[in-house]
């Protein structure tokens, strides 16, 4: 198995072409990289291996072979910056057959009402507060996923169609298209797993649609005007192992390392190097009676500077808990325990709900 792994990692590395490398920018589409489910963020996103419900349509669609219902439906809010922007995710899982599974999953990240000012001051010069709009920025993704068991016991796989869609008002949009592939073998108390993200790379096409007199307040303000161009998101790696520990026939435990891979040149990461860096984290899992959860994690460790000057290094502690009653699962997390790191924490309730559940 590790030989396989190692194998889908360098087949990943060769996709990549080198004038992608060399021009494409290190941070795009990054609303996708902030995770979806109170479960996995309470673990820090340390879940690609261990995720097993509806949200493995973002994780790793390959788990969606281990949907314990017939029907998942999962949704989920959170806010960023003292509630100016919104993350909302939905997403539906069934399955085919016994060895296959389909799931949809929809994300938006937007800030709404943004002031636009670019008519607050009509032709003659005068300043007209009635010919102030409001416009919303915002980021779509839309995420078709198929996962199948193999014939190998334990070895799935599976993959995502991406569709995304970004927009800036009226003033600028774009439409994007991209591809993920993973996989997952299980075997005992030990399961591995490897999510390959923008797999052949996901490309944004950018239209600007500013009119000749916006164009006009954009150059007397001192702006650059936006230019028709196109936006690449190069491949990422996610390596993750995940074991459960029993400890009784109530009290159980799992814990998962993940390994996110970039390809993009030296991030200020915990193992920074060019042109691969390795953001490392982990999340573990206390449950009683598989009713009641208590989650950990840590992750996004980095190397700052703090306000007089001297370098320190930075996490990012993780909370979560979680009760599963019935049909229904509550989970909440609180991200940046004590304020650890330099990300903004943010409280996250997600509910999901199984029908026809397994016994």
């Amino acid at each position: 198995m590790k030989r396989f792994l190692l194998t889908f990692s360098l087949a990943c590395l060769l996709l990549l072409p080198a004038q992608l490398l060399a021009q494409a920018p290190k941070y795009s589409n990054e609303f996708l990289k902030i995770g979806v489910g109170a479960r996995a963020l309470g673990m820090s996103n340390a879940s690609v291996a261990n995720v097993n419900d509806v949200t493995a349509g973002y994780w790793n669609p390959a788990g969606l072979t281990e949907l314990s219902s017939d029907f998942q439906f999962s949704f989920m809010h959170s806010e960023y910056f003292a509630g100016i922007a919104a993350y909302d995710y939905g997403a539906f899982a069934t399955k085919i057959d016994s060895n296959s599974s389909f799931g949809v999953s929809f994300i938006r990240f937007g800030v709404d009402d943004i002031p636009n000012t670019t008519q607050l001051i009509d032709s003659e010069g005068n300043i007209d507060f009635n010919r102030v709009s409001s416009f919303s920025a915002a980021d779509y993704a839309g995420l078709i996923s198929y996962a199948r068991r193999t014939n190998i016991e334990g070895l799935s796989f599976g993959g995502n169609v991406k569709i995304i869609h970004r927009s800036v008002g009226d003033f600028a949009q774009s439409w994007g298209f991209g591809l993920d592939a993973g996989i997952r073998y299980q075997r005992s108390k030990w399961t591995y797993a490897a999510m390959a993200r923008d797999v052949t790379s996901t490309f944004n096409a950018w239209t600007s649609n500013l009119d000749a007199e916006t164009q006009r307040v954009f150059v007397l303000t001192g702006n650059e005007l936006p230019e028709n161009s196109v936006e690449i998101t190069l491949p990422e790696l996610i390596l993750g192992v995940n074991r459960k520990f029993i400890f009784s026939n109530r009290i159980g435990m799992l814990a998962e390392v993940n390994l996110k891979n970039t390809f993009d040149g030296r991030r200020n990461v915990l193992i920074s190097s060019d042109p691969i860096s390795i953001d490392p984290s982990v999340g573990i899992e206390a449950t009683y009676m598989d009713l009641i959860f208590l989650r950990l994690g840590m992750g996004n460790v980095q190397i700052t500077d703090d306000i007089d000057g001297n370098r320190i290094t930075t996490f990012q502690p993780n909370f979560g808990l979680g009760v599963q009653f019935s049909r229904f699962s509550i989970d909440y997390a609180l991200t940046d325990i004590g304020d650890r790191s330099v990300a903004l924490y943010s409280n996250v309730f997600s509910l999901r709900i199984d029908l026809n559940r397994k016994k």
